[in-house]
């Protein structure tokens, strides 16, 4: 429901302005600048192992294909094996294709009615298009941040922020993936919010995360092409953490 982004929109609202309007004094430069990232990734870090080993050590009574295509069977029937794997290496290569490319997102279709009652079903690639570039610019993004933790910058990382400005807009040089991971986050916001279905569905859960890295992604770009912040002062603070 709609309550739910309005939560969501004032708790991220909230956690920016905590900082903004506490960092001023001198303790709380050390708590917001030391205390509180060290504390994130230990977070992070616990949450991740916590989640992946009650996932491993949840009970799986039954085993419930969710694959499609034909089963290896007879030696005559030609059998998809990618779509239904027989072995661990048609496996392997199916879930590359799930976690590198969202496969079954590609998929996905929309039903439409035409002249009153006839149905029809047709593709749906936005969602697709929308997700795959947030995901992959989001991580391009993360991948250039590493100037900033890093005294000698390896040659990987300015190529690839040599490649992200190559239009050479504006000054300084505006980078592609910023327009495309707002752009991108901003559309599944507008698609949670647009489908009555999808909205009815969605928890706050669902829309938090896009409040918060839209505002990760708006206050980025603030900080690079408005307020000019001192990035040679942030390295210097990202560098004795």
């Amino acid at each position: 429901m709609i309550m739910n982004a309005l939560l969501s929109l004032i708790v991220v609202l909230v956690l920016a302005a905590i900082p903004y309007a506490l960092a001023g004094g001198s303790s709380a430069r050390y708590v917001f600048g030391v205390v509180i990232p060290y504390a994130a990734f230990l977070f992070f870090v616990v949450g991740m192992i916590y989640r992946m080993l009650k996932w491993a050590s949840s009970p799986v009574p039954f085993r419930i294909p969710t694959t499609t295509g034909q089963q290896k069977s007879l030696p005559w029937i030609k059998d998809s094996k990618i779509e239904n794997p027989s072995n661990g290496f048609w496996a392997i290569v199916r879930m590359a294709f799930e976690v590198l490319f969202f496969r079954s997102l590609f998929r996905n279709l929309k039903t439409q009615t035409y002249e009153g009652s006839r149905l029809a079903y047709g593709e749906a690639k936005w969602l697709w298009a929308a997700g795959l570039a947030f995901h992959y610019y989001f991580a391009i993004i993360l991948f250039r941040h590493h100037r900033f933790f890093i005294e000698k910058v390896p040659a990987v990382v300015q190529t690839a922020d040599m490649l992200d400005s190559f239009l050479q807009i504006g000054a300084p040089l505006l980078y592609m993936t910023d327009v495309v991971l707002l752009a991108a986050v901003t559309y599944l916001f507008i698609r949670r919010v647009g489908i009555p279905q999808v909205r009815y569905i969605s928890l706050m859960a669902d829309y938090f995360p896009l409040f918060l890295i839209l505002g990760i992604g708006l206050t980025g770009v603030l900080m690079r092409y408005f307020t000019k912040t001192d990035i040679v002062s942030v390295k210097m603070l990202a560098m004795g953490l």
